[in-house]
């Protein structure tokens, strides 16, 4: 069954020849990267929103290196564990655990508010479903997906509720405490550990937590793939511009990142 729902109407949506339609005649068609636009006008607050060209690059590189493989991995194998048939991923980006991930499944669909991104994931991978819409109204069916994934990605708790089937999965994947803590210690005056618990309050009325696990990912970066992490996180912007260059100047840079996996299930 296709996931996929018009974000004008609701309807579901079938392809045809390249072109997606629903049955009230709202029509959007596969571009020719291979990756449909489901973002419609009344749903964008700017002309771009998501990421920008360069952190796109910047993490398309710097992931296509394997410095976060470990994730990648332990990503697989919790779904291979599950064994789900379909599965969609929310905040996909350029689709490097997307890609890993839809190996496991009969029918993967990843969602992405920025189009650059969306661009580079549907170039590499034409078995998924790549599709820019938002987590704020998924363009996807109600009750039609397994296992929602959202690795580094808002949280739309609602609109999760609303896709998942029943008893259906949710993987999250956050930063854990010490993650990339020796480059923050580097950036900023202040370093506070990251809380990968905060949002599991959140979700606990309407999902039971069914597993946890901390993936470390131990790295020896060289200049440029050290540019590259910094270039794709938020510290980029939020660092001191001398403490930002300082860093960026080293040859070498040793740093943990540290991820923190969750598997909550829909009550």
């Amino acid at each position: 069954m296709n996931l996929l729902m018009c974000p004008v109407c609701q309807k579901q949506l079938a392809l045809e020849d390249r072109t997606w339609r629903c049955e009230n005649s709202h029509s959007y068609d596969v571009a020719k990267q291979g990756y449909v636009n489901l973002h419609v006008v009344q749903h964008k607050h700017s002309k771009n929103p998501g990421d920008t060209p360069e952190s796109v690059q910047a993490r398309r590189a710097f992931l296509s290196a394997g410095h976060y493989a470990p994730l990648q991995q332990a990503a697989v194998e919790k779904i291979r564990g599950l064994r789900i048939e379909n599965l969609l991923d929310i905040g996909c980006g350029e689709g490097y655990y997307t890609g890993a991930m839809q190996r496991e499944v009969m029918q993967c669909a990843g969602v992405d508010i920025a189009k650059n991104a969306v661009q580079a994931a549907a170039k590499l991978n034409k078995g998924v479903t790549w599709v820019v819409g938002t987590g704020a109204t998924l363009p996807v069916l109600d009750q039609s997906v397994d296992l929602c994934s959202s690795l580094f990605s808002p949280i739309p708790k609602e609109e999760i509720l609303r896709v998942l089937k029943p008893k259906g999965y949710l993987m999250v994947v956050t930063p854990a405490p010490q993650h990339l803590y020796a480059m923050r210690e580097a950036l900023f005056e202040e370093v506070q550990a990251h809380d990968p618990r905060k949002f599991a309050h959140q979700l606990q009325d309407a999902f039971d937590l069914l597993e946890e696990q901390v993936i470390d990912a131990p790295m020896l970066l060289g200049q440029q793939d050290l540019k590259n992490l910094i270039a794709m996180t938020p510290y980029a912007y939020k660092a001191k511009p001398e403490r930002r260059q300082a860093l960026e100047s080293q040859a070498e840079f040793a740093l943990n990142a540290q991820f923190q996996m969750f598997i909550f299930q829909k009550k």
